[in-house]
């Protein structure tokens, strides 16, 4: 008999003559902030901000310019876009357009000054963003390798007051990344270290309108 199969023998006999368990009660709150998008979108920003990304408000129009600004800030000269982010987002920005393709090798995207993705959905009560592999947000590898990330919310129609609500949103069977501030971790210590386990730098765009 193999370790695993001598764990789940004793977890059986462990649980035999058990009762069954009872339902699941869901008669739990689905948010605490009520039905206003306005009030989601402010928590949202706030959440963000406080997991020390950085927050950025405009509307549609303003959109190509506040990216061509972010870009330039950064001192970007390319900037890596799945096939989903329209040709308009980047139009106002001279930086170079690299297409997110399966044959990209890891040096090669760690060497892209900068990512634009779009996102599934985003969660106000946890200042988290959630992303599915769809075509405006590409595979999942090209968030984590390079090392500053751009990513648009557009409110209110991808903004959800908690996670309950964003749930029934997302196919479980898509790869789905949950991303809370930029990647950061602590030693023993507490020193914080940002940058180990994806981009360094996570910048939000809310996009109203």
């Amino acid at each position: 008999m193999s370790s695993r199969d001598q764990i789940l023998a004793r977890v059986r006999a462990a649980v035999a003559g058990a009762p069954e368990a009872g339902e699941v009660s869901r008669d739990y709150l689905t948010s605490h902030i009520g039905d206003d998008p306005a009030a989601a979108l402010d928590l949202l920003h706030e959440n963000l901000a406080d997991y020390r990304a950085l927050v950025h408000r405009t509307g549609i129009d303003g959109l190509p310019e506040l990216l061509a600004r972010l870009l330039a800030e950064r001192g970007a000269a390319t900037v890596l876009a799945p096939s989903g982010i329209p040709h308009s987002w980047l139009a106002a920005t001279g930086v170079t357009r690299i297409d997110d393709v399966e044959a990209s090798t890891a040096p090669e995207l760690d060497a892209v000054d900068s990512v634009v993705t779009g996102c599934a959905v985003a969660i106000a009560e946890t200042g988290t963003i959630v992303l599915d592999g769809g075509a405006d947000q590409g595979r999942r590898r090209i968030t984590l390798i390079p090392d500053h990330h751009i990513c648009v919310v557009r409110a209110p129609d991808q903004v959800v007051a908690s996670v309950p609500q964003a749930l029934p949103r997302l196919d479980p069977a898509r790869p789905l990344t949950w991303i809370s501030g930029p990647s950061a971790t602590s030693d023993i210590e507490l020193d914080r270290v940002e940058g180990v386990h994806g981009p360094r730098t996570l910048e939000v765009v809310l996009v109203e309108g």
